[in-house]
């Protein structure tokens, strides 16, 4: 029986004339009047935890609540490890980069993209670089195109300040958020 993660009522808390009782191991004891309840969970040295408030009479678990509250977290704690964290990388270029330097930044960015992150290319225009916008433009092309296989570019690039922008998808990602925007359909 899974319990809800809010705080759950317990012991004196509970405003209920009658409850109906489940054991620790999941067995339904009844419906009983509530101070018979909270008495068979003193006897067991165990807490009386209201799970299910909205049911006719209200549903009540005998149980260690400090002990379900360890576990609940260590769960959480578990599933948040396993949990992938997409990071985004940035590249940054400026207007007159060399061949050889090109191919190694663009080298970085597939590798960032093959391991799943996003990544950010940014190219910087120096001084009087910024009176010739199209070479930016067709250096953030090559870029794009160097690095399609690998990705696609999440939006059209852009100037921000004295920096031309955009950031580029892994394919994988991708293509999942596009199959979720279809509904799920290939």
């Amino acid at each position: 029986m899974t319990i809800s993660t809010k705080d759950l009522t317990l012991n004196e808390q509970i405003q209920a004339n009658e409850v109906r009782v489940n054991d620790e191991n999941g067995a339904q004891l009844g419906i009983m009047p509530l101070s018979e309840a909270r008495q068979m969970a003193d006897e067991r040295n165990l807490d009386l935890v209201l799970i299910a408030p909205q049911g006719k009479p209200p549903v009540c678990r005998i149980m260690d609540y400090g002990k379900y509250r360890f576990e609940q977290a260590k769960r959480e704690k578990e599933l948040k490890k396993n949990q992938k964290q997409i990071e985004l990388k940035e590249i940054r270029m400026s207007l007159n980069i060399d061949t050889n330097d090109f191919n190694t930044k663009v080298g970085n960015a597939i590798k960032f993209l093959k391991n799943g992150d996003k990544v950010k290319v940014t190219i910087r225009f120096k001084g009087r670089e910024m009176t010739h916008p199209k070479l930016g433009e067709a250096l953030m092309r090559k870029v794009i195109e160097t690095c399609a296989e690998y990705a696609i570019s999440e939006k059209a690039p852009k100037f921000e300040g004295r920096n031309f922008a955009t950031v580029l998808n892994p394919k994988t990602v991708a293509a999942k958020k596009h199959n979720e925007n279809k509904g799920g359909q290939v």
